[in-house]
């Protein structure tokens, strides 16, 4: 048993859908963060979920690693295959399958993009809301629960996905949930495979949730003295009750970033980006309401975009955080990370995140999802500088450890991969051990996805 007799028995099956060139592979190893280059073994183009089922079963009999892989736009190196074998590029299956407009459902297969999705669904009058700013496809956004800035009234991956079809290890093609809205019957095994990053299925698959396109939409944005100011702001907001659309935080850092790289300019201090969504006259009440309560935190600047091109030109430049925060170091990469906590904590989370940045002497920007406690710290690398990679350790460190302090969580959004495994333990204890447990039922051999969400046993 090896992986090369598995490559050969595949290509016998798939014909040139095997690719074994070095620049492939290259290709298939990058990431967007700063992990080292994990070259697969071959990749491979799948057209059906029979040839997932197909190949996988391959695999599993000769105990070869097989890596789904989307859009590469994960930040913990989750598509990365570290112990070689197949990357699973799952581009061929991008198609749109059925749209259940009166059920506000949408059928689709993994590969498909969420920006392809909602451009396929423009004339229904409804929206797939889930937006992490990268434009992944939707069974990367399954598999690592992918938030983004519209979750805060839409929710997340995990949210937003009613069934799934997936291959298991050993070939089986296996059907979880259904159209219905909700379920009382056995385990949840949908929301099982949300978040598993690709070690328990190979997502084949999605039924997800649709949203009618709403009557008014206006982007706005203001500026604060202090990012406790702003942080506070948003949490008087939250516990109101006030169903803004979108509310983002960026740090003063961020904003030079933003400066820098898209040639805003904004006063380099820490902003809100809020969109509020609704009926015109209720988009109107939001925002009278919103500015009694900032107006009390000393927010000042308050600008506002109704055409689509001005807040589409808003978010495309939130969107792009992660290159502004690459760029204002030398270095020219991001170590990116983000942690989440009860929103009544939110502000202590953020102002220690900034103080560890300062004391460690690096160059870090905050941005997050603030209605949520979720926010986002870019620390921008030089990987060939090892004392800076060394004090990035230890930032990383110590706000896994602030967000644990105070009862939230590692990741709100990243994922787990290979960045966060070291977390594992502190953050879920005895619970661990049942995970690893779950794995072992789905995946004896294990073959999917190996060396990442569970950490080794010590």
């Amino acid at each position: 048993m090896s992986i090369q007799s598995a490559i050969d028995k595949i290509s016998a099956l798939l014909g040139d859908r095997v690719v074994t060139s070095l620049a492939e592979r290259e290709l298939h190893g990058e990431n967007e963060s700063y992990y080292q280059k994990a070259l697969p073994d071959a990749v491979v183009y799948p057209e059906s979920t029979q040839e997932v089922s197909q190949i996988v079963k391959i695999c599993n009999e000769e105990l070869c690693p097989v890596v789904p892989y989307g859009a590469a736009s994960s930040l913990e190196g989750q598509h990365l295959a570290v112990q070689g074998g197949i990357s699973l590029d799952m581009i061929r299956m991008s198609k749109v399958l059925a749209v259940n407009a009166e059920d506000l459902n949408v059928v689709v297969q993994p590969g498909i993009t969420r920006k392809t999705l909602n451009n396929e669904l423009r004339n229904t009058g409804l929206f797939f809301p889930v937006d992490p700013g990268a434009d992944a496809s939707v069974g990367g956004m399954a598999a690592t629960r992918a938030s983004g800035t519209a979750a805060v009234k839409y929710g997340t991956m995990r949210d937003n996905v009613l069934a799934m079809e997936v291959v298991m290890a050993d070939g089986t093609i296996m059907r979880t949930g259904n159209q219905a809205k909700k379920s009382a019957t056995g385990y949840d095994l949908t929301h099982l495979m949300v978040g598993s990053e690709g070690t328990l299925g190979i997502i084949t698959e999605l039924t997800l949730k649709l949203h009618g396109i709403p009557e008014a939409l206006t982007a706005a944005t203001c500026r604060f003295p202090s990012i406790e100011d702003a942080v506070n702001c948003v949490i008087m907001t939250i516990q109101c009750g006030l169903p803004v659309g979108r509310i983002e935080l960026v740090d003063e850092m961020m904003v030079r970033g933003f400066n820098n790289y898209s040639k805003s300019e904004l006063p380099e201090v820490p902003h809100l980006f809020l969109e509020f969504i609704g009926t015109t006259s209720g988009v109107q009440e939001q925002m009278q309401a919103f500015g009694e309560i900032a107006e009390e935190f000393g927010a000042e600047g308050w600008t506002t975009a109704t055409l689509a091109e001005d807040r589409n030109k808003l978010w495309a430049m939130r969107h792009k955080s992660h290159y502004a925060s690459a760029a204002l170091g030398e270095g020219g990469h991001l170590w990116p990370t983000d942690v989440c906590v009860p929103i009544s904590k939110l502000a202590e989370a953020v102002v220690q995140a900034k103080d560890d940045a300062v004391r460690l002497g690096l160059t870090s920007t905050i941005v997050g999802h603030v209605g949520e406690g979720n926010f986002h710290a870019g620390v921008s690398v030089d990987p060939n500088n090892a004392d800076e990679m060394e004090r990035c350790e230890q930032f990383i460190t110590a706000l896994a450890e602030t967000a644990l302090r105070l009862g939230g969580t590692v990741s709100g959004e990243h994922g787990i991969g290979l960045g966060k495994l070291k977390f594992m333990n502190a953050e879920h204890g005895a619970s661990l051990q049942y995970m690893r447990m779950i794995k072992k039922s789905f995946d004896p051999n294990n073959i999917l996805n190996p060396g990442k969400m569970i950490p080794a046993e010590a």
